[in-house]
């Protein structure tokens, strides 16, 4: 215990401090643990104490998460453990990272990225043509694109959004499901629906697709089109095959914009059916105002346990 050191933090803002807390202190609890140091709080003091590593790791990160509480940002669950993999291995200021707004949702919610690779995929979305977006799940890869699509069409940048996906079944047989065609594949394209009810009132997306100024169709639809002045998200482009993703990329106008997302772990094409998501990483990169954006595990901002999960089986494999 002689390595053990104290260090004493004062900050001015008692409600600031009070939010960085946490309700019953479950922040405070959740830095000890992850930062593994003891930490008392006093009016408007915070007193440390742990290893001098880790000391100073929970010192910049308990400053800098006070810093964006002041600043504004609402703390939601999880922040603090995806928070901490920023201060820990990227090394990056939260304020860079967290305080990017992209929009704000319906439920009042700020849309921000909140890792480094996430940071990175919405600044190249914001700067080229085409992008991809590839890795597993829970890392934002869809909500972060349909939060830059609906704020782009808000600020008057594109008139339409465009969403598709394949229409390729995940181990199971729906094909003999009651209803029409829109029917049919709307279980393949509720994941874009969930995603864009997050972002927009549910009338108004109603009245948006009535419009056609929104439109949600099975990749299939696509072929024959020229897409102008439009911002298209292909979703689970990993179930596309090489023919399928060529067509999509060739749809695309003038003042259009393309973003591609998919998870090549979890390809539902038959056997020896390439993916059109991974023929095109080995024949698109170095193409000008085209970029390529990855994503790993420790992107995941969903459940901590989605990490674990995504760990597992990537260890299995």
């Amino acid at each position: 215990m002689q390595d053990f050191l104290h260090k004493e933090l004062i900050f001015e803002n008692n409600n600031s401090l009070k939010l960085l807390c946490g309700e019953k202190n479950s922040n405070v609890k959740e830095i000890e643990r992850i930062f593994d140091i003891k930490l008392h709080t006093r009016g408007n003091k915070i007193t440390l104490q742990g290893q001098p590593q880790n000391l100073d790791n929970a010192e910049k990160f308990t400053n800098q998460i006070y810093e964006l509480i002041k600043k504004g940002y609402n703390l939601e669950p999880g922040d603090i453990e995806i928070a901490s993999r920023i201060i820990l291995s990227d090394k990056h200021s939260l304020e860079d990272i967290f305080l990017d707004t992209i929009c704000v949702s319906t439920r009042k919610r700020i849309i921000a990225p909140k890792s480094l690779a996430q940071k990175h995929y919405i600044d190249s979305i914001r700067k080229n043509d085409v992008v991809f977006g590839i890795g597993p799940a829970g890392t934002g890869k869809t909500y972060l694109v349909m939060a830059l699509a609906v704020s782009a069409f808000l600020n008057h940048q594109f008139n339409r959004i465009i969403l598709t996906r394949p229409a390729v079944e995940a181990g199971e047989k729906l094909g003999f499901l009651p209803g029409d065609l829109s029917q049919k594949v709307d279980p393949y394209l509720r994941p874009l629906f969930d995603a864009l009810y997050e972002m927009m009132d549910y009338d108004k997306v109603s009245r948006l697709i009535e419009k056609g100024a929104i439109e949600i169709a099975p990749l299939a639809f696509m072929r024959g089109r020229t897409l102008n002045d439009a911002f298209i998200i292909l979703d689970e482009a990993q179930n596309t095959t090489s023919m399928q993703m060529k067509m999509f990329l060739t749809r695309l106008g003038f003042n259009s914009k393309a973003v591609i997302t998919g998870d090549v772990t979890q390809i539902d094409l038959e056997k020896n059916t390439v993916s059109g998501l991974i023929h095109s990483e080995n024949i698109l990169k170095n193409i000008p105002k085209l970029d390529f954006v990855y994503f790993s595990n420790r992107d995941v901002v969903r459940h901590p346990i989605i990490k674990k999960i995504i760990e597992a089986y990537e260890k299995e494999d």
